[in-house]
């Protein structure tokens, strides 16, 4: 009888070990969630998204070969597939100062790329990203109470293959001009949709390919929980929202 209940627990933790494992490799090589904490990309993304992020967009890795252990850095490594992210994409990557943070821009500049900004406007290859003024009034009622204060002007904008909406601070010049940047090779300039809020590429520099997990794709929840005297917010709305 003692030799059974053994038997049982060995086997029931068999199993539980197993399914464990293949949710960790669903997650590495797959599929992984992401919470969106900052509003470095609004309107695209809201502050308490929760988002999909596809990890085999630009190749299939072998699992947890790019992993942050014991504070280090592992690079991935590809079984096949390998491809390049492509200029308008979302990616989720490893924050350059910090590779144990996650960071998630938008694609402005592939490498060999000559990037600048004039007045707001961002040049790629000496042409500017097109920006026609949109109402942004809905925006304006879904935005998170800390950003409704500001004087926000909203542009539909094309980057790449990608059509999205870009909002800017219309009082805030601090950062209107960037001097011509030449993005170097693996490497990738990246911006938050949200442009006067976004700790970015003309900030930090650039990102390295291997440091790019996967490319989001669509709002699964959204919901802000109630935290330091913040009202809780609730948006089904968004849930099943793609990322364009």
């Amino acid at each position: 009888m003692e030799k059974s209940k053994k038997d049982y627990i060995k086997k029931e933790v068999k199993s539980i070990s197993l399914i464990l494992l293949a949710v960790l490799v669903f997650r590495s090589v797959l599929f992984e969630p992401f919470k969106i904490p900052s509003g470095s990309m609004i309107p695209t993304l809201m502050i308490g998204d929760f988002i999909l992020v596809n990890k085999f967009s630009y190749g299939f890795k072998v699992p947890f070969s790019d992993i942050n252990l014991l504070g280090g850095n592992m690079d991935p490594v590809y079984l096949f597939g390998k491809d390049s992210p492509k200029r308008g994409d979302v990616v989720v990557f490893k924050f350059p100062k910090d590779k144990s943070v996650n960071y998630i821009k938008r694609v402005i500049g592939l490498p060999g790329d000559k990037v600048e900004m004039k007045n707001k406007v961002v040049f790629v290859n000496d042409k500017p990203i097109k920006l026609t003024p949109l109402d942004g009034k809905k925006i304006m009622e879904d935005m998170d109470d800390k950003f409704k204060p500001y004087n926000f002007k909203f542009y539909q904008s094309k980057t790449g293959s990608r059509d999205h909406i870009v909002q800017e601070n219309a009082d805030d010049y601090t950062k209107a001009d960037l001097d011509v940047r030449i993005v170097p090779k693996d490497m990738y300039f990246v911006m938050g949709d949200n442009r006067d809020f976004s700790s970015d590429s003309r900030y930090w520099g650039y990102v390295h390919r291997k440091n790019i997990k996967g490319k989001a794709m669509f709002v699964w929840f959204s919901m802000i929980f109630p935290w330091n005297d913040n009202p809780s917010k609730f948006r089904p709305w968004r849930i099943g929202t793609k990322i364009k």
